[in-house]
């Protein structure tokens, strides 16, 4: 309506315009424009009349403010994964893979391949080296293990199987005394498996897992698979106490930083019981930033077979460093690791004490430390270590027991034994250096020297008697004796896979 009346009023403006424009406009033009000036003053005011009509309803009405969004639903976020915020593949004891080929939801493939070759400057004539978990023959290409299984995982119940083929399957079982109490087997039921167990993840704090099975224990730092490992041959501290322990452990994550994990066991890396006893023990592992891990390991069991007032107690407690890290130069990352163990056996019809012992009840204890300095170069396709320890085991109860004759835990041997008391301690040094050009792959060099207080190590006559092992290991051969050895020295070439 404004429009149509600003047009009138502009035409009688023009109209009025024209009528003006005449010289000498006649009487009744004067009355004409007197209206048309009437008009357009009435006009005039009606606009002014619709302005202010147009202009109060917006100002009476206040104005609109935007809707309030509606409130968002309240989140739950899950807690975070443990150990997740930051990257620990620089750890001894941990593989330095960063994928998984062919994982899925439901399964979490593993394939490991261990292959040697070690030259031994002992010579020896049987090619058979003793006091070691991770190496058994010289001057042969030999398969150490073979491992084919993985991870299952289906709504919070979980599996692993991890198989172990080659010397793995026979070396490993023969430390073990307790299959000697009782039938079944156990040594043959259980040759052939590093892992196995199941169990269920409860969605509590940043987790909690149940398993039951056989399980690696890490007492020592180092992993049962050298390819997760920062040297091929571990020194005594980790190479003589438990790879593994079969019972059920129960892994708490307080935090995701933080591990309390208590085990209900067999025994020490046993897949029995040795006595009534089973064994008892935690570990608590802490990582409060990417460049530190603390793990403590405790035990508490009776395994001395056959001895049941016999108990024994140890702890195992490590650091690991990572003190320099800078990606993309010439030396990439420096690390250290620290560890310490110290135990006993004891018990009043044991036989021995933990200390003040003497000639009727020696003293039997472990003490020992290991230390390995690690650097990686050239975006971490080379790396060095450096490291060594060494153990005072008087008893010998953890020492590994030579393989003269074919011996084993459970048969013993006259020629080394492990009596109350019997002295024992033993060093080690060795340099490492790995080729990784792959993930997946590592290709190893590495230089040990050994050496110990008593004969020990496989000298150049070997530990094999003449035609093969003869009759009951655990006797004495009339006319032979085993060639021991105080020192070795090996060179180690390794090819270790992990897919």
């Amino acid at each position: 309506m404004s429009k149509s009346i600003a047009g009138l009023a502009f035409a009688i403006t023009l109209l009025s315009a024209a009528a003006a424009g005449q010289n000498t406009p006649p009487p009744d033009n004067a009355a004409l424009l007197q209206e048309l000036e009437s008009m357009r003053k009435r006009i005039d005011q009606l606009e002014a009349q619709l302005k202010a009509a147009q202009a109060q309803p917006a100002a009476a009405e206040p104005a609109k403010s935007p809707a309030p969004a509606p409130p968002a639903a309240p989140e739950n976020p899950q807690p975070a994964e443990p150990f997740a915020f930051a990257d620990f593949s620089w750890l001894t004891g941990n593989p330095r893979n960063t994928e998984t080929p062919f994982d899925n939801a439901f399964f979490t493939p593993e394939i490991r391949v261990d292959v040697d070759y070690v030259y031994d400057t002992n010579h020896p004539a049987d090619h058979t080296i003793g006091g070691s978990s991770e190496v058994f023959r010289a001057g042969e290409v030999q398969l150490t293990q073979m491992g084919v299984g993985g991870d299952f995982h289906w709504n919070n119940v979980r599996a692993r199987l991890m198989t172990q083929f080659g010397m793995y399957a026979a070396t490993t079982p023969r430390n073990d005394a307790s299959p000697a109490r009782g039938n079944w087997d156990l040594t043959t039921a259980y040759r052939y498996i590093s892992e196995a167990y199941g169990g269920y993840h409860f969605n509590a704090l940043h987790g909690i897992n149940v398993d039951a099975g056989i399980f690696m224990s890490y007492v020592g730092l180092f992993s049962y698979y050298q390819f997760d490992n920062w040297a091929y041959q571990p020194s005594y501290v980790s190479s003589n106490t438990p790879w593994f322990f079969n019972g059920v452990r129960v892994q708490i994550f307080p935090t995701e930083k933080l591990k309390i994990e208590p085990w209900f066991v067999n025994g020490w890396q046993s897949y029995g019981v040795f006595n009534k006893q089973p064994g008892l023990g935690v570990q608590i592992l802490y990582r409060p930033n990417g460049w530190l891990s603390l793990v403590g390991n405790q035990y508490e069991g009776a395994d001395t077979l056959g001895v049941p007032g016999r108990h024994r107690v140890h702890t195992d407690d490590s650091i690991q460093l990572k003190y320099f890290d800078r990606p993309g130069r010439g030396l990439d990352k420096a690390a250290m690791s620290f560890t310490v163990d110290a135990g006993c056996e004891f018990g009043s019809t044991s036989g021995v004490s933990c200390r003040g012992g003497n000639a009727l009840k020696p003293s039997q204890y472990f003490l020992g430390f290991m230390s390995y300095q690690r650097f990686w170069f050239d975006r971490d396709r080379f790396a060095a270590t450096l490291g060594g320890g060494a153990i005072n085991n008087p008893g010998r109860y953890l020492v590994l027991l030579p393989p003269i004759n074919g011996a084993t835990a459970i048969t013993g041997t006259p020629y080394f034994t492990e009596n109350p008391g019997d002295p024992f301690k033993a060093w080690d040094a060795s340099f490492t250096f790995d080729y990784m050009p792959k993930q997946f792959l590592t290709w190893r060099f590495e230089y040990n020297h050994r050496g110990s207080s008593v004969p020990y190590f496989t000298g150049p006559g070997g530990v094999t008697p003449p035609g093969g092992d003869t009759g009951n290991p655990g006797q004495l051969i009339p006319g032979w004796v085993p060639d021991l050895t105080r020192h070795e020295n090996r060179l180690i070439m390794a090819i270790l896979v992990k897919l």
